[in-house]
């Protein structure tokens, strides 16, 4: 499972290094390649053995509903394969880099089946919002 928060530099060819623990993930999975996908103003990446569930799912939904075609289109079209380098980096496509708004500290934070690349001053100030939204009764429903 993807947990914790990191910080990374990406370097000036949008490529970043991926953090240790989640490349012993990727490796107990034998994946050795992400995809990535546009989602909410960050950047969601999935090794490819989980991303074969997400498509199967998405493919499932109902072809005639407009919302749902709506949302496959969404995150269909922003699927970028990215495989990880010798060095256990990835090279995050322009239009993603675009789309999150990355600049060159990064944060990339656990998301239990894959993880999140986001701009690192875009993911402090949404952390700093979670912490002022998030209540004591949803802790009390997770624990009883």
């Amino acid at each position: 499972m993807f947990t914790g928060s990191f910080f990374h530099s990406m370097d000036n060819k949008g490529r970043v290094s991926i953090p240790s623990r989640y490349r012993d993930i990727l490796q107990e999975r034998q994946d050795r390649q992400l995809v990535l996908t546009n989602w909410d103003g960050y950047i969601l990446a999935f090794p490819m053995s989980e991303w074969i569930k997400v498509e199967a799912k998405i493919g499932e939904l109902a072809l005639f509903r407009k919302d749902l075609r709506a949302f496959q289109r969404f995150i269909i079209s922003g699927a970028e394969e990215c495989p990880l380098d010798r060095q256990g980096r990835i090279l995050i496509p322009q239009n993603l880099r675009d789309y999150a708004k990355l600049t060159r500290d990064v944060a990339l934070v656990g998301a239990v089946r894959c993880f999140e690349i986001w701009d690192r001053a875009a993911f402090e100030a949404h952390r700093r919002q979670l912490e002022e939204s998030i209540n004591e009764e949803v802790l009390h429903e997770l624990l009883i």
